[in-house]
């Protein structure tokens, strides 16, 4: 980078009430007025075990960790203007989508769904999103 060009100050967000990052990533990243919230999987926070049960169970798992991180970054889901759900089943998309619409109200985040082959600990659902921090 050159000495002229300043880089964007990027702070990392981490919540003792979500699971540690299990590699060489944050929790979430503020920057740019911005919350980026790296994919939560169904772990435990106080035991780091994968929660064991249907896709309900794990989906809520899910976005009990996410809120967790949001909160830590000072946001909320009302904060959330986009999300990313990895499946893997779309199957279960019915129920994963009952589960994430009560957590949400209009106007409803961006969203994209995806079908993947495997997620991380053998999981059944992964959900990240991305916040607009209030002024």
């Amino acid at each position: 980078m050159t000495g002229d060009k300043k880089a964007m100050v990027r702070d990392a967000v981490a919540s003792e009430h979500a699971p540690k990052a299990i590699g060489p990533y944050s929790q979430a990243v503020r920057a740019g007025g911005m919350l980026f919230c790296s994919g939560q999987i169904p772990l435990d926070p106080a035991t780091g075990q994968m929660v064991t049960g249907a896709i309900g169970v794990q989906t809520e798992r899910v976005l009990d960790n996410l809120e967790a991180v949001l909160r830590a970054g000072g946001a909320d889901w009302s904060n959330v203007v986009r999300t990313t759900i990895y499946l893997k089943s779309l199957g279960d998309f019915g129920e994963v989508n009952e589960r994430y619409g009560k957590r949400f109200q209009a106007p409803y985040p961006a969203r994209v769904t995806i079908e993947a082959s495997e997620l991380p600990k053998g999981a059944l659902v992964e959900i990240d999103s991305i916040a607009a921090l209030p002024r």
